[in-house]
């Protein structure tokens, strides 16, 4: 499963499907346990859980274990997760027993599939992981849904599981070896939500790139500042790649000055009206979202690997013969990334909203009017109180950028002393990410006022001018002042398409 493959899934409803050979996989790793599990003490299966593992769990009430650990771990709070987190979450969880590392029975792949591509949603509640034995409570909220007694969102409607299964002609998941902690043991949900901030996060960024050439164009830059001969020499990929993507999308542009022509010849000006060299939110974009775009490269790879992984214990391994007892659910790897992933957007959101600055202050661009006001000075205010919620949301961002990653607070009797905190992570760089949208709409308002000020529309890049266009089309040109909220809220949705 790759991130487009979930992207399918997830945001336009591609059918999952289960091969035979996965199947197979499954139910080999299930007749396995089975078998071994006779007469060996095994975490899980006939023990307690946490630090209950050392009492034992009589025969009879093995069955009885699997359904209480769901039962007693639905404790989650909060709001509901995303529908889309929680859909890239069953994915992630989907993904683990087709590893045919878990020993469950291959009815738990077959409903979850059914649950995945039906579009029934588990009501999982944001809080309660702490994400060391993975996400504990959130995945019984998952389980519960699955076993028929919980709820989901169902056609619009938060329903009982129960009353969608019928529905649906599904029956309730029953239990057979270690079904119950298998489900609730891992690292789906920080990674589905991860998963989804990845997503939103690489459309985000493809529009923040269109938006610093397109404030290039508005300022006539100069255009050595993405050249590849400038910025290969800085010997980081990402920087070079930013700098190749900035030159692609201004390569017809009419609006970029070439400093050969215009500066290196003889001069007698003493003072420059032009500026010689623009400002750092305008000529630094290749370093400011190289690193970016490397660490969203590289969260891309870590979240890939962790959805295809074997995350849950013990692992059940029918090759080797042996059932192996470890941490595989330890959420480190996704919360790491989302720390760093939170801190590249909010950069990149200082980046927005700083040349958001420049479009507003007129001494600085010395080109445009007082927040692009395309009205009467005094009488017209234009977006100058737009500025207030975009600098008040990146200041958000920045506090929320603190590290979740080295928070660990040891819990469950001291048997989890050192935790990951993963879906917290993920949840905040949610919040941040969410945030960031916001600030780029009301930067896309200023981008498009300005163009219309300057009227270049004819002389900006093709790729430039159809951003713009499509600007247009949600935000119409205005002199007067109106309520801005709504156009917010729909420059927000056509960012995230």
């Amino acid at each position: 499963m790759n991130l487009l493959d979930l992207e399918e899934i997830v945001f336009n409803s591609r059918e999952l499907k289960i091969s035979e050979e996965q199947l197979q996989k499954v139910d080999a790793s299930f007749e396995f346990l089975k078998e071994f599990s006779k007469d060996k003490v095994i975490y899980g299966i006939n023990t307690g859980f946490g630090p209950m593992a050392q009492y034992r769990v009589e025969d009879e009430k093995l069955l009885e274990l699997q359904y209480n650990i769901i039962r007693s771990h639905s404790t989650g709070a909060g709001q509901p997760l995303s529908k889309e987190s929680v859909k890239a979450a069953m994915i992630s969880r989907l993904c683990t027993f087709l590893n045919g590392k878990s020993g469950v029975h291959s009815s738990v792949v077959k409903l979850l599939a059914e649950f995945i591509n039906r579009d029934i949603i588990p009501f999982i509640p944001q809080h309660g992981s702490v994400g060391a034995s993975g996400d504990l409570v959130q995945l019984s909220h998952l389980a519960l849904a699955l076993i028929g007694e919980g709820e989901v969102f169902y056609k619009g409607k938060l329903v009982k599981s129960i009353e969608a299964m019928q529905a649906e002609g599904l029956q309730p998941l029953k239990m057979y070896i270690r079904e119950g902690l298998a489900i609730t043991n891992g690292t789906a949900v920080m990674t589905g939500i991860g998963s989804v901030n990845l997503i939103k996060t690489k459309k985000l960024f493809n529009k923040v790139l269109l938006a610093s050439v397109l404030m290039n164009e508005i300022a006539s830059s100069y255009d050595d500042f993405m050249t590849e001969e400038l910025n290969k020499l800085k010997n980081h990929e990402g920087q070079d790649e930013v700098a190749r993507l900035m030159r692609e999308i201004s390569k017809d542009s009419l609006q970029l000055l070439n400093r050969e022509k215009v500066l290196y010849n003889k001069h007698n000006e003493e003072i420059f009206q032009h500026k010689v060299q623009p400002y750092y939110s305008l000529r630094c974009i290749p370093q400011i979202l190289g690193p970016i775009l490397e660490t969203i490269n590289n969260a891309e790879k870590v979240l890939v690997e962790e959805v295809n992984s074997a995350d849950d214990n013990p692992i059940v391994d029918n090759e080797t013969q042996m059932v192996y007892h470890g941490g595989n659910f330890h959420g480190d790897y996704v919360s790491f990334e989302m720390d760093k992933l939170k801190i590249a957007v909010t950069k990149m959101t200082m980046l927005v909203e700083r040349q958001l600055n420049y479009l507003f202050h007129d001494r600085i661009n010395g080109i445009l009017p007082p927040f692009v006001n395309l009205g009467v000075l005094g009488l017209n205010y234009g977006l100058q109180a737009s500025q207030f919620t975009a600098t008040s949301t990146t200041a958000e961002c920045q506090t929320l950028s603190n590290p979740m990653y080295v928070h660990s607070i040891p819990n469950n009797n001291d048997n989890q002393d050192i935790v990951s905190m993963g879906t917290n992570s993920a949840l905040i760089a949610r919040r941040v990410i969410d945030n960031s949208y916001q600030v780029m709409a009301v930067h896309c308002m200023a981008l498009a006022q300005a163009v219309d000020y300057l009227k270049i529309e004819d002389k900006l890049s093709a790729k430039t001018r159809e951003f713009y266009q499509e600007i247009r089309n949600i935000v119409p040109v205005f002199v007067e002042d109106t309520p801005k909220y709504k156009e917010i809220e729909k420059l927000i949705e056509y960012l995230s398409k």
